[in-house]
């Protein structure tokens, strides 16, 4: 079977070293919106980053300018996390949140990376286990910003609580858990969420979707392959 459309573009997309943030987001969901336009939402994007850059410039520092970009997002334009229907798909499709002005940590996160980008401010994702964050470059530090609560910042005691909440009791806070996280992994953590989602409601179709972007992601990963083969055996049986 030949792939779709919307699977060759994905794939055009990130095959390049150091492709787009945005523009991979904003394809996540094409197996639903095949026709939508894709430069209109990273035109939002430069819009939004429009409208914060006065207040970010006028800041005097490092903090400033990242709360700047906060109160733009969360307080002026009303994103917010969407904390009564989380396990909604659209939660994970960027051009839906910029729609609806409501998402999850990631999507929210992938918002604020891509405004940050568009200002100049130096911004990064953070794989946080359970609940993906932003850090901001502040002069010799790094702000940690939990952008589901409205970009609120994060000292390294409010770090340890959320992952004890999010994996165990006892766990520690390790460097590892607050690293970067590259444009794949976010890209890839995006999909990994849509697949719980699309599993446990029994989509085989669009769980099919996101399984053969995942392997365009990680080609070598030998889990994702089998698990994308023995989804496609599934849903060949239903045809």
């Amino acid at each position: 079977m030949d792939p779709s459309p919307g699977l060759v573009r994905f794939s055009d997309v990130v095959g390049r070293d150091d492709f787009s943030l945005d523009h991979a987001a904003l394809l996540i969901g094409a197996w639903d919106y095949p026709e939508r336009d894709l430069d209109t939402y990273r035109g939002q994007l430069d819009a939004i980053a429009r409208f914060a850059a006065p207040e970010v410039q006028t800041a005097t520092n490092g903090i400033g300018r990242a709360r700047a970009i906060s109160d733009c997002l969360f307080e002026r334009l009303g994103f917010s996390g969407n904390t009564d229907d989380y396990y909604d798909p659209r939660n994970s499709f960027l051009a839906e949140v910029l729609d609806r002005r409501t998402g999850i940590p990631i999507t929210l996160s992938v918002l604020y990376l891509e405004v940050a980008r568009r200002v100049g401010i130096l911004a990064q994702g953070v794989n946080f286990p359970g609940h993906f964050l932003v850090r901001v470059a502040i002069e010799d530090a790094w702000l940690f910003l939990d952008p589901f609560a409205g970009g609120r910042a994060l000292a390294p005691g409010d770090l340890e609580a959320l992952l004890r909440k999010t994996t165990t009791p006892d766990a520690v806070l390790e460097p590892s858990v607050i690293a970067a996280a590259s444009k794949r992994q976010i890209v890839a953590r995006m999909l990994v969420n849509l697949a719980g989602i699309y599993g446990r409601n029994g989509d085989l179709p669009r769980s099919l979707d996101v399984l053969e972007r995942l392997a365009v992601l990680e080609p070598q990963n030998p889990r994702i392959a089998r698990d994308l083969a023995q989804l496609r055996e599934r849903v060949d049986g239903l045809n």
